[in-house]
């Protein structure tokens, strides 16, 4: 694996200088790898230039996810997903491309994706393209309920909050019914619109509809309240209230 340009797609520096560290461990005779710190940048970049060996892509970038990429420009190159998201929030498309680091991303794991890569046939990896292109849009309009014996389509605008508790996910609709859902809020943030619905912790996804105020709350946190009501209060960490801030008020993407 030599003479290949590797591209990167991550806006956290640190982040980026210990990927290429590691990068430049495993493949001493990389001949370049660019840094890309967002979706715009990268779907520029994609269109002037010729396919890179491989794309190293965090999901989450300054100005959206990593997802809207795809909808952009065409991708032809294998992609290895970094991602601060837990194993089981990556099941639902893990089989969609080459393979995911975990951040921090640790040597065995980058050594792991290579040589996974290197692997592929080129049919396989044209495959690969041709189903990851296909499969990273958010394009989900309902989610099917099963109730008694009768199956119940949820559409997502009646959605006003999906709410975590253990291992049980439930959404609320905007008239305050509870339906549960098969999915983990990860997977649910990874296909819900992010124009009309933001993560805003660990417990809660909620719609732009059902926002009716914002209080300060302790630490230059944010308290979100909403109708209907939740069953615990919606808290938006101090690092996270610009990022909400901005998706509020619409500046994103």
């Amino acid at each position: 694996m030599t003479d290949m340009k590797i591209l990167i797609v991550e806006d956290e520096t640190a982040a980026a200088r210990n990927l290429k560290a590691l990068i430049r461990s495993e493949m001493p005779s990389v001949e370049e790898m660019i840094v890309l710190e967002s979706v715009s940048s990268t779907v520029e970049w994609l269109r002037q230039n010729d396919p890179p060996a491989v794309i190293f892509m965090d999901i989450h970038l300054a100005d959206g996810d990593a997802f809207s990429i795809f909808d952009q420009t065409e991708v032809t190159s294998p992609v290895i997903f970094t991602t601060a998201y837990d194993k089981y929030a990556l099941e639902a498309f893990k089989v969609n491309s080459i393979d995911y680091l975990l951040k921090p991303i640790q040597s065995a794991d980058l050594k792991r994706s290579l040589d996974k890569m290197q692997r592929l046939s080129a049919p396989e990896m044209v495959d690969y393209v041709k189903r990851t292109s296909g499969s990273m849009k958010r394009g989900v309009k309902n989610f099917l309920i099963p109730v008694r014996d009768k199956i119940l389509p949820l559409a997502v605008t009646d959605i006003a909050f999906c709410h975590t508790e253990g291992e049980k996910v439930s959404a609320f609709t905007l008239d305050g019914k509870r339906y549960p859902l098969d999915k983990s809020l990860d997977t649910l943030a990874l296909m819900l619109p992010e124009n009309d619905f933001f993560r805003a912790n660990r417990q809660f996804i909620i719609s732009r509809r059902t926002i009716k105020d914002l209080s300060v709350w302790y630490g230059n946190r944010l308290l979100i309240n909403i109708s209907p009501e939740p069953p615990e209060k919606i808290i938006i960490s101090k690092s996270k209230t610009p990022e909400f801030k901005r998706w509020l008020t619409g500046l994103i993407g």
